[in-house]
């Protein structure tokens, strides 16, 4: 900062204005500070924020000095970057919008023992009068000065692009020279995990919001030009790791989620729905939606405003990746979903589509009414649930689709917290449509998915809580051996062990899981116990005949092993 004098009378101005208002200490090393006029916002600068400020000062007890108001030109300069004294680092950061005060700078904030001769002497305390005009955000996106950000013009809302998203902006990228690189004034789209141009763009796109401008300084490898984005001579032109200068606009974007995990379906948001609430399995939807090909073929057409189609989600009415897309959707909201033809597997038109053939559905969810929450359901209500998805899971087993068979067992297990002993052991085996006509909807109870408080039981509650419990864990454990999930299989068998000590299809299922994991001993113990009980299983026998085998061939295995190993060593 240059040191230009000032009238005596503006040094006295300053002194006589402020000399009533209250002073506070800003940090500790003396920097003190009079509020003259009070700022219009709760927002300040950060370091590297470029600021404009008016301001006019005099050393305490000495001379004036410089003031931007009598050359009627803001003075502007990026905080914390040690472009100014500390004392003004320090001082600038607290201000607001507007905001006009007095800061007192000692000598250790400012020119220290040196002083800045001719005009301020050693160990100098100086005063100023600072007016906040404005500030221009800049931010070091990449923590190595890489990509220095400067938001031109704010935009709307606080949502950000993510990758993936769909983004349309306008840019105008320039070498250091000056050199026009590249630009696009009718705007470009792209994904921003995919990137454009250079690396910069799209680390850039992701700090702005819907219609902000700014301008990237770009160096480093952050300004490498992609190849292929440009024309071949003016990508011949550009020297590798070019410093660059980018005008860039985010004019719009659209929310693109990974449905599933390895991103086989995915779902463009063209509009948003309302409010957070989304189906969930079993929920009644109303859909209008249009399937089509790469081409643009339309394959599959459902539902109009005035007629929409209606299905039960989860339940195989609809292209399972389509489904899975409609159940991340709010009410009113449309979007775009791509889904890799895998999921068309055994419908008519999957034979007719080439290998990794990507499916393209334009939907919009109309209204959805979810499937009645179990905490609201009465006791008989209760059961009624859990014997249907039990139901349910028996049809998609008998189908082969174990995995969604073993999610209906999950959600129809009764799992009741606190099990008491039950009188009538015998009353396990009361069928549900005998149970269902007793007077059940004066009691409830707890379960895994259904049940969320402890309250007392009747017996009979019991009795068939148990039962639907330990009929769901063994055909989850029998869905799990399917998908070769031994560990789980396992797991569940011993749940019903612990409930059925004596459960003979427990221990034969538990004893196939140890016998995939080549847990020999206990695959044993299993088949003798479950022949102790019931002597005559033909499925237990034959798994005790496969178990011997797999014992014998282990012992071959095992003398031939250590026969080589004394071989070796003699």
């Amino acid at each position: 900062m240059e040191h230009l004098s000032l009238s005596s009378s503006l040094q006295n101005e300053i002194q006589t204005d402020n000399s009533g208002l209250p002073e506070k200490k800003i940090g500790s090393q003396g920097l003190r500070k009079k509020i003259v006029t009070k700022g219009l916002s709760w927002q300040t600068p950060f370091p590297g924020d470029e600021v404009e400020v008016h301001f006019n000062g005099y050393i305490e007890g000495g001379a004036s000095l410089e003031s931007s108001r009598d050359k009627e030109v803001p003075f502007k300069f990026k905080l914390g970057q040690g472009e100014v004294i500390k004392g003004w680092d320090e001082g600038v950061a607290t201000m607001k919008s507007g905001e006009r005060a007095v800061f007192t700078v000692p000598p250790n904030l400012a020119y220290g023992e040196a002083g800045s001769p001719p005009l301020i002497p050693p160990n100098a305390t100086l005063v100023f009068d600072i007016e906040m005009l404005s500030w221009i955000s800049i931010r070091d996106l990449t923590g190595d000065g890489g990509i220095l950000k400067k938001i031109i013009m704010e935009g709307e809302g606080w949502a950000t692009p993510r990758d993936g998203d769909e983004v349309l902006v306008k840019h105008e990228t320039r070498l250091e020279t000056g050199m026009l690189v590249s630009k696009s004034e009718e705007g470009v789209e792209f994904h921003v995990g995919d990137g454009y141009l250079c690396p910069a763009l799209s680390r850039g796109v992701k700090t702005m919001r819907k219609g902000e401008k700014a301008e990237l300084a770009v160096r480093l490898s952050y300004g490498f030009i992609q190849k292929g984005n440009l024309a071949p001579d003016i990508e011949s032109n550009i020297p590798p790791d070019s410093s660059l200068t980018i005008q860039l606009e985010l004019v719009s974007w659209r929310s693109v989620t990974a449905v599933t995990d390895d991103k086989k379906v995915l779902k463009k948001i063209v509009k948003a729905g309302e409010g957070f609430d989304r189906p969930t399995e079993g929920s009644h939807v109303k859909v209008t939606y249009v399937g089509k090909l790469g081409d643009g073929t339309v394959f599959d057409r459902k539902g109009t405003d005035g007629e929409p189609f209606e299905f039960i989600t989860s339940e195989e009415q609809v292209n399972e990746g389509l489904d899975m897309a409609i159940m991340t959707m709010k009410k009113g909201e449309r979007a775009t979903v791509t889904v890799d033809a895998e999921f068309l597997h055994g419908r008519d038109i999957s034979g007719k589509l080439p290998a990794n053939s990507l499916l393209h559905y334009e939907v919009e969810l109309l209204d959805f009414i979810k499937e009645k929450p179990f905490w609201k359901m009465d006791t008989l209500e209760k059961f009624e649930a859990s014997e249907r998805k039990k139901l349910d899971g028996n049809v998609l087993f008998k189908a082969g689709k174990f995995w969604r068979a073993s999610k209906k067992y999950d959600k129809a297990s009764l799992k009741p917290m606190k099990l008491r002993k039950i009188q009538s052991p015998l009353k396990i085996l009361q069928p549900f449509s005998v149970f269902k006509q007793q007077n059940l909807h004066k009691h409830k109870f707890q379960a895994t998915e259904y049940i969320e408080f402890d309250h007392s039981f009747t017996d009979d509650e019991m009795c068939l809580a148990k039962s639907l419990r330990l009929s769901c864990h063994l055909n989850n454990a029998a869905c799990k051996l399917k998908s070769g999930e031994y560990l789980e299989a396992s797991r569940l068998c011993t749940k019903v062990l612990d409930l059925d000590p004596l459960n003979v299809k427990a221990l034969f299922r538990r004893s196939q899981a140890y016998l995939k994991t080549s847990e020999l001993e206990k695959a044993e113990a299993d088949i003798k116990k479950a022949l102790a009980i019931d002597p005559n299983n033909r499925e237990v026998k034959l798994e005790y005949m496969e178990l011997k085998e797999k014992q014998r061939k282990y012992n071959k295995y095992q003398a031939e092993l250590f026969s080589t190993m004394v071989s070796k060593m003699s």
